[in-house]
């Protein structure tokens, strides 16, 4: 089995980063070499997703002092999915594994061991696990669970915990290539795959500098991003939420009918302002989820590429 590794990381404004995580991935693979884990010409890809600072700089000037180094430039940010998308494709070229992992340095580097053992064993796939949120805040701990129960609910295979910390052998990821959706959620598209998978656990680290980049709005983006993207229930639940809504109409139909005949007093403006408003919110909220849907089916038709490489630094 060939064991040439490429590791690949998107990269946006990671400026303050760069350089100690090319230089612990430098060690790493320096070990990992050293074992006979992987090949003398495993590299490391930096895929800078336009960044606004110094980054695709800081990745040229790494590129000529590093030769584990290689760099891909996008003609403009894509998003962190499309961005890895990138990375992936074009090392699947060159590699026969490739872990992607983030630039950030939480992805614990000294777990690539094991990632790269499960590889030489015979797994396609290997899934990063975090171990435990012990160190996430109440709010994050909470709505990550409830992010993973509610993609379960909805169908979505996903792995409790996994974020984008995996290895991919070259024969999953011609598999992955095969998936051709503008809209991109790799956590839930890898899975899909099948193939043999294994899963690493880890413990993931505080960011070692620098901001992150998905604050709160770009997390719920994220969660509806793959929701929508994996899963059709939500437009069966809506079917679902008219009927039961049919079925209350007439219950209550039938009370009012009979209030009538027995001389009763009926409840007035109140009740009726309070059900057009419920029923009229309840509306725009599923014409919201079927515009998502019909958004994402008009990305889709339009074919358009799902990123543009402007420039690739490669010493094969």
């Amino acid at each position: 089995m060939n064991n040439r590794l490429f590791v690949v990381i998107p990269c946006y404004n990671e400026e303050e980063v760069l350089h100690e995580t090319v230089s612990r991935l430098s060690k790493k693979m320096d070990a990992l070499i050293e074992q006979g884990m992987a090949a003398k010409n495993s590299k490391i890809m930096l895929v800078n997703d336009g960044s606004k600072d110094r980054t695709w700089e800081i990745i040229k000037e790494l590129y000529e002092k590093n030769h584990y180094v290689t760099g891909v430039n996008l003609a403009k940010n894509r998003g962190h999915q499309n961005a890895l998308l990138a990375g992936l494709m074009t090392a699947k070229e060159y590699a026969d594994m490739v872990i992607s992992m983030d630039a950030d340095l939480q992805d614990d580097i000294d777990a690539v061991d094991r990632f790269v053992k499960e590889y030489l064993d015979g797994a396609d796939i290997v899934y990063g696990v975090r171990s435990s949120r012990a160190t996430d805040t109440f709010f994050k701990k909470n709505t990550a669970l409830a992010f993973y129960r509610l993609m379960g609910a909805l169908g979505v295979d996903m792995v409790y915990n996994h974020a984008d910390y995996r290895l991919m052998s070259k024969r999953a990821l011609e598999e992955l290539a095969g998936f051709k959706e503008v809209n991109l959620f790799l956590r839930g598209i890898i899975p899909m795959i099948g193939l043999k998978t294994a899963t690493v656990e880890y413990v993931r680290n505080e960011r070692f500098a620098g901001e992150s980049k998905y604050p709160l709005g770009k997390m719920i983006s994220f969660a509806i991003e793959g929701i929508t993207s994996c899963s059709v229930k939500p437009l069966r639940m809506i079917t679902m939420v008219g009927l039961l809504t049919c079925l209350a109409s007439i219950i209550y139909l039938i009370f009012v009918i009979a209030g009538y005949f027995t001389g009763g007093t009926m409840p007035g403006w109140a009740t009726m302002i309070v059900l057009l408003c419920f029923f009229g919110g309840l509306q725009i909220f599923c014409m919201g989820i079927i515009g998502e849907y019909i958004g994402k089916i008009y990305n889709e038709v339009k074919q358009r590429p799902r990123f543009i490489i402007q420039e690739t630094i490669l010493q094969d």
